[in-house]
């Protein structure tokens, strides 16, 4: 019976790490821009990973996501900044890997006070809002200079314009994992628990 539910745990992992590499090469699938925005959607699927399976299944699927990016900076970087930040495993792996640790410690401790639901939204407030805050804080730590010319600002004014990134793409997408996380989460949950 553990043999086969090892193979059953191993076999979603692999569907989950599937679903990150498609998001990550079908085009407006796991980086969706609406009105000038790059919304990314990839961090929802780390997220619930890590509610469904656990803070560290979590971190091994946003690990996989990490990984991805940071290859992909190597040989087909998104944007200029990407070969310049993004092969730093700091800035492309770290953060990925804590959306999962965050995200699924934080649904563990409302899921043991008996607030599910509210754990799933705010899961995936805390996942996304990680993602954002560590991959921009670490820019504007570790890569200032490349960063002030990337974007075009005064050194000195890096860091609010790195925040103003935060409320235009960080908000809107910690808004939209805060919902999907329990549409998508509960019902797997009910599954997982009747299976």
């Amino acid at each position: 019976m553990k043999q086969r539910s090892n193979a059953y745990h191993i076999s979603v992992l692999a569907v989950l790490i599937a679903i990150v590499i498609i998001q990550n090469i079908v085009p407006f699938f796991g980086y969706i821009p609406i009105m000038g925005l790059s919304l990314t959607t990839i961090h929802i699927t780390v997220i619930i990973a890590a509610v469904i399976l656990g803070p560290r299944d979590g971190a091994i699927i946003g690990g996989a996501w990490g990984l991805l990016d940071w290859i992909r900076a190597f040989v087909a970087p998104t944007s200029p900044l990407a070969p310049l930040v993004f092969t730093n495993p700091l800035v492309s792996v770290l953060p990925r890997i804590l959306i999962g640790v965050v995200a699924g410690w934080v649904f563990i401790w409302f899921r043991r006070h008996k607030k599910t639901t509210l754990g799933l939204t705010l899961a995936g407030i805390a996942g996304s809002l990680t993602n954002t805050l560590l991959v921009l804080g670490l820019i504007g730590l570790l890569y200032r200079q490349q960063a002030a010319g990337f974007y075009q600002v005064d050194l000195a004014k890096l860091m609010p314009y790195l925040l103003t990134i935060v409320g235009t793409n960080g908000v809107p997408e910690a808004i939209l994992a805060g919902l999907l996380t329990p549409l998508i989460g509960l019902p797997l949950l009910r599954f997982r628990h009747a299976a």
